[in-house]
């Protein structure tokens, strides 16, 4: 054979390729190759145009199941209540003195001025001490006195704050809108979704921002701080963290970079892979952008996920090239011959990955479908891009001579850690990771028992313990009676009848039996008020602290309810459940004694009753048809209630989706390999990953949630792009006629040397996630990151300690004989 003159030495007859031994697909893409780099650079410049578009959204519907049976009942009385998920409180503290200072009374009002105007705000329903609608009432020998906390005739005077002193212990809003130390009071701020002037939605990141810049930033000072919690500035501080993904992104390319050089020695080798991964980014974000969708707080970490897989791929086709050229063959020829070899493999595991992640959409969440759409759709794009584009660009420039000299050196002179490795594929040894992985499995499958639905920290687990919002909601907790977790149960009934004896006297029943239920703080109704009311017209005798059964007198007692405790026309009242938390325990205890206190009423009504008018419903307890108005008990509203309905669906939900998970695999790996052991040997050390990764969770007391739950189908589907490349080269030298043993080390050598490569890069990639100030980007790091690290050492260890056990060399002969005939195995 005649030498070439370049660093690529003789080309072995073996690259004399003909077409009847190159797959169509080859022959398509590579006899083709300016049309298909036209083609895709067309693509790219369309999908370059989609990444325009892309927006960021953190609608909270999105982060609730709407079709559970709790949601569905709060979308009924939404508009009816004070108590939803789109509210914010603002706390107003003074470091020196109390409140009830002018210098205190006119920082607040100013504040509240200022609060009034922020877009977003439902000026109607905003509380504060200056705003009429907060009022005190008592009862005197000439009947009801009451008015505004602060009367129009107040002037700042010290008779006028004295005023405001009595009237706000008259209101009953000392330890609601006035802290229990009287150092601070909370401006309560109801927030409307849409903008009424164009139509669209609040953003709540730019409200979280308005609230910082115009409130806090302004307002804060030695004297006064300023605090605020809620759902949607919670959402607006996780979407100012989710900024720092940009910083993570750049620090783990950089990282890729350097330990792709130092594995390649080949600069192109460094950078193409990079950039087809790069690309995959551009079309995924972009196809989606142009499909009409938004990237969330979840989802903004899949692109990072879709550059980590890229390369994972790229690299092995990178290092199938540079044996290839070690061997003497030419750009055109390497590339080929690696497409050839990995192609099968590489879209088996790609087919994997997105089917598996696309398990994520039985989970009945916005923001987890959507994640599992955008990560298929990322992972679809890495099948072209660096399975087709990268091997294209490779055979126009090659490697370079310093990574073709690497790649000799390499494989003449392999590292001993690889001969160390394959004795695990010795029978005599491999007894040794098997018995390992046994005990390791009973002990975390029998720690991860102790697992838990839902989140296990207080105040808001999305955010760090030390975070800002957290702060404030320390604060709030420790200075107000109200929790911050707030479980509401909607009691329904006829029409006018919600201030009827028989339906509040269940609805006080129920409240008692709440109060004693471990977990719960208090609960409040239209039966507080009502009380309160009897009690305060009878001079304030304790005796008459309880429900008349004269209408009248309840009628009057109602009169001035408050807004949200009944709706306008009288047929839905709220039971207000404060608890102590909002831990997964808290609120299936609270769940469990709602149910079973229902019971009682469920069943035993006409469904007609309900939407009963006043004079139709007198008309039928009349007539005898029914005793008195019917009265029914619906979960749940309020954060804890919408909380408690999300543990619900993931706790529905994780099992199907793993066992789903698990069969995808199952079945695309045995319709390529056509053979049980080999996808034993590829499922069994995923399903120990899975169970270990399970285990360290409960150790780390991180509840399976709507953040942590798509780790699960993250983990197994990128986990098993390992196997089946271990398992694809090993099963090619077993059939060229290896031992066991040399087979797995022959394997080592290439294709092990790159899963070890990309499983430590793709670890220290997502490692950099646990940095982040969004709690739960930081746990999906440690859960990532464990993943990665154990996967690849499934495969490399446990892998072939039970192939050694289960495959049998003739029998994988006789399978690929019958498939390819005499045709030697690609790659």
């Amino acid at each position: 054979m005649k030498e070439k003159k370049s660093h690529y030495s003789t080309v072995p007859e073996h690259y004399i390729l003909s077409p009847e031994s190159e797959p169509w697909l080859e022959r398509f893409i590579f006899n083709n190759r300016g049309i298909v780099m036209l083609l895709l650079a067309i693509i790219t410049m369309v999908f370059a145009y989609g990444l325009s578009k892309v927006t960021l959204d953190a609608s909270i519907e999105k982060y609730i199941p709407l079709n559970h049976s709790y949601i569905q009942n709060y979308l009924v009385h939404k508009d009816e209540m004070k108590s939803g998920v789109a509210n914010v409180k603002i706390a107003v503290e003074v470091t020196n003195g109390d409140v009830f200072t002018a210098e205190y009374m006119e920082k607040l009002s100013k504040i509240s001025d200022e609060i009034f105007f922020i877009k977003g705000v439902d000026r109607s329903g905003m509380q504060s001490l200056w705003t009429p609608n907060v009022r005190w009432m008592e009862v005197t020998e000439e009947g009801f006195q009451g008015g505004p906390v602060i009367p129009s005739t107040y002037d700042g005077s010290k008779e006028s704050l004295e005023v405001v002193r009595q009237n706000v212990l008259k209101s009953g809003q000392v330890g609601r809108l006035v802290s229990n130390d009287f150092r601070s009071s909370i401006i309560d701020v109801p927030l409307i979704e849409y903008d009424p002037e164009t139509g669209e939605k609040l953003s709540y990141g730019q409200f979280s921002y308005d609230l910082e810049e115009k409130i806090r930033s302004q307002f804060s000072d030695d004297q006064y701080k300023i605090y605020i919690t809620g759902m949607p500035k919670k959402l607006g501080d996780l979407l100012d963290g989710a900024k720092s993904i940009g910083g993570f992104f750049l620090m783990a390319m950089i990282m890729t970079a350097i330990l792709l050089y130092l594995y390649s020695r080949c600069p192109k080798g460094t950078v193409v892979p990079i950039v087809a991964s790069l690309i995959a980014v551009v079309w995924q974000l972009g196809s989606l952008a142009l499909a009409g969708f938004t990237v969330d707080l979840y989802s903004v970490l899949v692109p990072f996920l879709v550059f980590a897989i890229g390369i994972s791929h790229g690299v092995q086709i990178i290092n199938g090239i540079a044996i290839e050229s070690g061997k003497g063959a030419s750009p055109v020829q390497a590339a080929r011959q690696a497409f050839r070899g990995l192609y099968v493999p590489g879209m088996l595991a790609l087919l994997s990955d997105a089917i598996g992640f696309l398990t994520l959409l039985f989970i009945d969440i916005g923001v987890i479908q959507e994640l599992a759409v955008a990560a298929s759709v990322g992972v679809a794009m890495i099948i072209v891009t660096n399975l087709v584009l990268l091997p294209i660009v490779m055979s126009y420039i090659g490697i370079s001579r310093s990574g073709v000299e690497h790649a000799r050196k390499s494989d003449a002179n392999p590292a001993a850690i690889w001969r160390g490795l394959s004795m695990f594929a010795n029978r005599k040894v491999a007894p040794i990771p098997i018995v390992i992985a046994i005990v390791m499995a009973v002990s975390g499958y029998y720690y991860s028992q102790g697992l838990k639905i839902g989140d296990l920290d207080k105040g808001a687990p999305e955010l760090r313990a030390d975070s800002r919002y957290n702060q404030d909601n320390a604060f709030m907790v420790s200075n107000y009676s109200t929790s911050a977790d707030v479980f509401v149960v909607m009691v329904e009934t006829a029409r006018e009848h919600c201030n009827s004896f028989k339906v509040m006297d269940a609805v006080d029943r129920f409240m008692w039996y709440m109060d004693n239920v471990e977990g719960v703080q208090s609960t409040t109704s239209l039966v507080t008020v009502s009380k309160l009311v009897t009690k305060a017209m009878n001079e304030g005798n304790l005796n008459w602290s309880a429900l008349s059964r004269n209408q009248t007198i309840l009628n009057t007692s109602i009169q001035r309810a408050p807004a949200g405790l009944l709706n306008p026309d009288c047929s839905m009242a709220p039971v207000i459940v404060y608890l102590n938390d909002h831990k997964a325990e808290t609120l299936e205890t609270a769940v469990a004694a709602v149910e079973k206190f229902k019971e009682q009423f469920d069943d035993h009504v006409d469904e007609k009753y309900f939407g009963y008018g006043m004079a139709e419903m007198d008309e039928a307890i009349a007539n005898g048809e029914i005793d008195s108005a019917p009265v029914r008990f619906q979960l749940a509203s309020g954060n804890a209630g919408i909380e408690a309905a999300t543990n619900q669906v993931i706790a529905d939900a994780q099992n199907t989706m793993l066992i789903f998970v698990y069969v995808v695999v199952f079945v695309l790996c045995f319709m390529t390999f056509r053979s049980f052991t080999a996808v034993a040997c590829i499922l069994i050390p995923l399903a120990l990953t899975s169970i270990l990764s399970q285990a360290l969770m409960t150790y780390l007391d991180i509840g399976v949630k709507v953040a942590t739950l798509p780790v699960i189908a993250l983990g197994v589907g990128i986990g098993v792009d390992y196997g089946i490349y271990i398992y694809n080269r090993l099963e090619v030298m077993i059939v060229a006629g290896k031992t066991m043993q040399e087979a797995f080390f022959e394997t080592l050598r290439s294709t092990g040397k790159a899963v070890s490569f990309t499983g430590i890069t793709l670890a220290i990639g997502v490692a950099t996630w646990i940095a982040s100030p969004i709690k739960f980007q930081a746990d999906m790091g440690i859960l990532l990151t464990f993943m990665f690290l154990w996967n690849m050492l499934g495969s490399l260890i446990l892998l072939p300690a039970l192939a050694s056990f289960i495959l049998r060399p003739e029998r994988m002969k006789a399978r690929h004989k019958a498939r390819h005939g005499d045709t030697p195995p690609a790659g």
